[in-house]
């Protein structure tokens, strides 16, 4: 049963959040007083994947008997390997932050697409969208997409083999931050393609990778069962990473005191998103935490049927 919660969960996460990425463009991402403001997004999941990591992920790792300072070990640890991945352009999208006009500034109304280069510019060589090369820049895209949404395939599998409550809240922190980044690829991929369903189509299959990763970490996990938390903590890793070094540096910006407010409720919204998503989760599947074995087998997690 706990396969198919999982395949399930990252189905959602993985292309549940390109459908709506495409639902949101369709919308309208701009900034200013219409449409969906990407910057508000941008604070939405920087919010859930905090909360994600130091109220769920790391709590639960710490509850295991290994020693703290080997926990906090493997965080730093897990910083420094996914900052030298993100390096290396394998983990997740790199970001071209701008420092001419800001989507304040006096370009701000010129369409949804131009005010979204400024507010998330995806760039996985070094261009930004509106320097993407056509035909081999959406490939590009696509394998750097399809890495990242398998490697949070893992991470979400990782969760869901601890506690199920803990997978979903991580499977909701995923669809978040894969929001915004999604937005980001359709954008490039319809530059590079007049039918925008087959661009779709493209960013739902690297979508459908994170499924393949729930299904590899499911059995990762299982075989290593002792190293749970480990595991844990290396996904607590990456969510603060992608929140402090990818998100957040792209909502520090002079700004207005309404629109900063506007930053703040909106990262405290999805604070507030993932705790309510865990209370319910945790009524529906109340865990009881034991503390005899030295493994982390001693929280009544949910194990492989």
């Amino acid at each position: 049963m706990n396969l198919i919660v999982i395949i399930a969960a990252t189905l959602v996460a993985g292309i549940g959040s390109v459908w709506l990425a495409a639902l949101l463009l369709r919308v309208g991402v701009r900034n200013g007083s219409g449409g969906v403001n990407p910057q508000h997004l941008l604070s939405l999941a920087a919010g859930a994947l905090l909360a994600t990591a130091f109220m769920h992920l790391l709590p639960e790792a710490f509850e295991s008997r290994i020693e703290p300072a080997l926990l906090f070990a493997v965080l730093l640890f897990g910083l420094v390997f996914f900052f030298l991945l993100d390096k290396a352009e394998l983990w997740h999208h790199g970001h071209e932050h701008h420092h001419g006009n800001t989507p304040e500034g006096p370009d701000a109304h010129k369409g949804h697409d131009h005010a979204h280069d400024h507010a998330h510019a995806h760039d996985h060589h070094g261009h930004a969208h509106n320097h993407v090369p056509k035909g081999g820049g959406s490939w590009a895209v696509l394998t750097g997409d399809s890495v990242h949404c398998f490697g949070d395939g893992i991470l979400i599998a990782s969760a869901f083999v601890a506690d199920i409550r803990l997978g979903l809240v991580a499977a909701l922190a995923v669809l978040a931050h894969e929001v915004p980044h999604h937005i980001g690829d359709l954008v490039v991929l319809r530059q590079s393609s007049a039918n925008q369903r087959v661009a779709l189509v493209k960013v739902s299959l690297a979508g459908t990778m994170t499924m393949l990763g729930g299904i590899a970490g499911w059995w990762l996990v299982d075989q290593l069962h002792g190293w749970l938390p480990y595991f844990l903590v290396l996904a607590g890793s990456s969510f603060v990473y992608v929140a402090l070094a990818d998100l957040i540096p792209q909502l520090q910006k002079r700004l207005p005191a309404r629109q900063t407010a506007a930053q703040i409720l909106w990262l405290v919204a999805g604070i507030v998103l993932v705790t309510l998503v865990s209370r319910l989760a945790h009524g529906e599947h109340g865990h009881d935490h034991g503390h005899d074995d030295p493994g982390h087998g001693e929280h009544g997690h949910v194990h492989k049927d």
